[in-house]
């Protein structure tokens, strides 16, 4: 579906990345009624309007072709929850490990043309006047570019919007600090009003769950301050530590109930995986999923996964990097379920919160609990969220593990079983066994949401996933540990070259994919 449409947008995905250097941001939300300045400054309209881009932009909800080019044929595979049948360009893409560069630019396109020139929009009208939009929007920043410098590395950051004839990159790094500084300001503004009892300005334009109450968006920047803690606590572990124990001990604290997880509820738009899965069939349950939520026996199956048409009763997912001769193959293998049918996308979830606060106290941090009763609050918040019933039970499960992945139409694709970690926690295990069971669960709870997934999957090396078995990369990509990161875009090193040259100086490797990241060390997670 996506090929013949990426060929037609390209200019518009070029023109937005060369917004993010030159900072002309005019002509992206001129206003196309001729309202006056002074009239849409009434009840923040100048400002409210700004909002609804960067909402609709963390995932590109509309339309869905953007969103397969933006994360479905990126982390959602790369993750190992999902995997294509349609054999893209000749089989040669990046399930097999050939990164597209048509493709991955659209990402970048998204965080700067509707994130960050609308996020810039709201600082230059808001910031020391209505400083509670400003603050939302850092939040939102955050939320989005933490996914683009997860992605490429280091990204142009602190000097976007500049107009310097070089927009220097910023290491990843420095991004990160600046993330958690940008979280301090947010959090200590909405935290003042929600003191004074201050009404919400927010409400009628927060097209998320929380409906403009400052307290639940303070709650969710402090899980965003633990998300980023851990994914840099094998490179800086006593900056995690403070950054994490600071999230948890602040007063409003971090999300603990379903009621606080974070979606946007979208009136127009469902999630664009239901149609690129259902209509379009471009998209499939993995071998890896299958391997080991069947191995579970999980009842969460049956939310996340329709059964197959080809084997009725069945989930069949399909192995990513395969040889892939005709679509049909394997197209009538396990289309994504009712999770995504709705107009609600979760950006994060009460779920993903105790598990990261369970590897926190797993590391001997501060995380109100231990690792055992975190971990297994994070399995019960996972199974309430989704209404499915027998949590009790499936975290007692200390026999189960993943079974083997079984392809009835081309055996060569078969593979043993590579997890071997049962549910059910053991308090006698490794350090190393008890964080394979926390992200191993955190990453069923994180369906669909590739992106961190992918990112997890790179800094822990869990749960472990099924290599690929067709590697065109020309060597650049090892087919073990799979896709790092994605080269810089085409349109930067059009428009800004001497700004890429600073941002590979910093990523410390050539411009590939098979290059780790700041926080992505060889070294051991303990």
């Amino acid at each position: 579906m996506i090929l013949n449409k990426i060929k037609t947008s390209a200019i518009c995905i070029s023109l937005f990345a060369a917004v993010s250097c030159t900072g002309d941001f005019e002509s992206t939300n001129t206003n196309p009624y001729g309202a006056t300045d002074a009239l849409l400054e009434q009840d923040f309209n100048n400002i409210k309007s700004l909002f609804t881009p960067m909402f609709n932009n963390v995932l590109v909800l509309n339309p869905e072709w953007r969103y397969q080019v933006q994360q479905g044929l990126q982390g959602d595979v790369w993750s190992g929850y999902m995997s294509t049948p349609t054999p893209f360009r000749g089989g040669t893409n990046n399930t097999t490990l050939d990164l597209v560069d048509g493709w991955n630019g659209f990402a970048w396109g998204a965080g700067y043309g509707d994130v960050m020139a609308n996020a810039l929009k709201i600082e230059q009208r808001a910031k020391g006047k209505y400083n509670q939009f400003y603050a939302l929007s850092l939040i939102l920043k955050v939320e989005a570019m933490q996914r683009i410098t997860d992605t490429y590395g280091p990204i142009v950051y602190s000097k976007f919007g500049t107009t310097d004839p070089v927009i220097e990159y910023d290491s990843q790094e420095a991004v990160y600090a600046q993330m958690f500084a940008e979280l301090d300001l947010a959090v200590t503004d909405l935290t003042t009003r929600v003191n004074a009892n201050e009404v919400s300005t927010f409400i009628g334009t927060d097209i998320s769950s929380y409906n403009g109450d400052y307290s639940k968006w303070v709650k969710f920047a402090n899980s965003l301050r633990l998300r980023l803690a851990m994914r840099i606590v094998k490179i800086n572990p006593a900056l995690a530590k403070t950054q994490a124990e600071k999230a948890i001990s602040h007063p409003l604290g971090v999300i603990t109930t379903n009621a606080d997880l974070f979606k946007v509820v979208s009136p127009t738009y469902t999630n664009p995986i239901a149609t690129i899965s259902g209509a379009w069939e471009d998209i499939r349950m993995s071998a890896d999923m299958e391997s080991i939520m069947g191995g579970y026996n999980d009842p969460r199956l049956a939310v996340f996964f329709d059964t197959s048409k080809q084997f009725p009763g069945e989930y069949k997912g399909v192995r990513t990097g395969i040889e892939i001769a005709a679509k049909s193959d394997h197209s009538n293998f396990s289309g994504i379920g009712a999770i995504v049918r709705s107009k609600e996308i979760v950006w994060m979830t009460a779920a993903e919160v105790y598990f990261l606060r369970a590897e926190g106290a797993l590391r001997g941090w501060n995380m109100g609990g231990t690792a055992q009763n975190l971990y297994e609050t994070g399995v019960t918040k996972s199974f309430e969220q989704l209404a499915v019933a027998g949590a009790g039970a499936y975290i007692a499960d200390n026999v189960k593990t993943a079974k083997a992945y079984v392809d009835p139409n081309f055996p060569v694709n078969n593979s043993a079983a590579l997890n071997n970690v049962t549910v059910a926690w053991d308090g006698a295990a490794s350090n190393e066994v008890k964080l394979q069971k926390i992200i191993t669960q955190k990453w069923i709870a994180g369906f669909p949401e590739g992106q961190e997934a992918w990112s997890e999957y790179r800094r822990t090396g869990y749960p472990k996933l099924l290599p690929v078995l067709k590697n065109t990369s020309g060597g650049l990509i090892n087919s073990n540990l799979g896709v790092r990161r994605i080269n810089f875009v085409q349109s930067e090193k059009d428009g800004n070259p001497g700004g890429v040259a600073t941002g590979i100086a910093k990523l410390g490797g050539p411009d590939n994919g098979g290059t780790r990241l700041w926080w992505d060390t060889t070294g051991a997670n303990f």
